[in-house]
């Protein structure tokens, strides 16, 4: 068994970031700048923007956060998003979800300007990924898939089941798994709530990637042996004999699964810290107009 180590991974990334900022900058160039809104103060939110602007500290980019109350109406946030749309200097900027229960996510992922979605969330995006045209690639598959081709992971002809279909997650990646590049080639399953004899479809996976976000549910049974195991799932679990008074888990029963796999993804150290390298890549891509000339 071999961790899939995404806190060494991640450094790596974002150190071959930063040498390619810090070259923009000393020939003149317009430094890459990100930003953020945060509407309310979801705790694991405030976690996840404040880890995105240390990221861009660490990398050389500008950052901006835009924070508003919970009580913010959807027509409020739908003009602080038409200015970032209109704000020259922002490259791209995210809309922290998940969002107040009053407030559309679909309504505001389709507000955001595609050329300025480095999340990846807008409807042309995605249908461009589906096409294999240039796209921003949502920042979970993408961090994925840089652990899958920084690993040596041989992907093509193998079974690939993916439980779970978000449009963050599940969805996007089973596209991605099976499109003919590398990684990709997959022959590609994805489970739900709804699918029968789930575990058999799991046992009969090379590669495994659990995004169904039920903390520990994918256990030995599920797993054949040598299977390469992605644990997508990062969830508070309450832990007294935590000093924070919780513990993070992830949809894999960790213990249980490593000794079984080839490969396995730790949770936290592995997808999480590589996510924020897909959303960092996704802006450099947009201050270089890589994707959208």
């Amino acid at each position: 068994m071999q961790l899939l180590d995404g806190k060494a991974l991640s450094a790596q990334v974002k150190a071959e970031i930063k040498i390619e900022v810090d070259k923009i900058k000393a020939e003149g160039g317009k430094t890459p700048h990100l930003a953020a809104i945060l509407v309310g103060n979801n705790g694991a939110s405030e976690t996840y923007v404040a880890s995105k602007i240390k990221s861009c500290e660490e990398v050389g980019f500008k950052s901006t956060l835009v924070r508003l109350p919970e009580t913010t109406s959807e027509a409020e946030l739908l003009t602080h998003i038409d200015a970032l749309n209109n704000d020259a200097d922002i490259d791209g900027f995210i809309v922290q979800l998940p969002l107040p229960s009053h407030i559309s996510e679909n309504t505001v992922m389709e507000a955001v300007a595609p050329e300025k979605d480095v999340d990846g969330f807008h409807p042309i995006n995605v249908g461009r990924m589906c096409k294999g045209l240039p796209a921003y690639i949502s920042a979970t598959p993408f961090g994925i898939l840089e652990m899958l081709k920084r690993y040596n992971i041989d992907t093509a002809g193998k079974h690939c089941v993916v439980v779970g279909r978000s449009q963050i997650v599940g969805l996007p990646m089973s596209i991605l798994m099976q499109r003919n590049t590398a990684p990709g080639n997959a022959t590609v399953t994805i489970c739900h709530s709804r699918t029968h004899n789930l575990k058999e479809v799991c046992q009969s996976a090379d590669i495994l990637i659990a995004a169904l976000g039920r903390p520990e549910f994918i256990t030995a049974d599920y797993v054949k042996e040598g299977a390469v195991v992605i644990d997508v799932g990062i969830t508070r679990v309450v832990d007294e004999s935590k000093k924070s008074g919780f513990a993070i888990k992830g949809d894999v029963k960790f213990d249980e699964v490593a000794p079984k796999s080839s490969y396995i993804t730790p949770v936290p150290g592995g997808v999480g810290l590589m996510t924020i390298c897909g959303l960092m890549t996704n802006t450099l891509l947009a201050s270089k107009k890589a994707i959208f000339k």
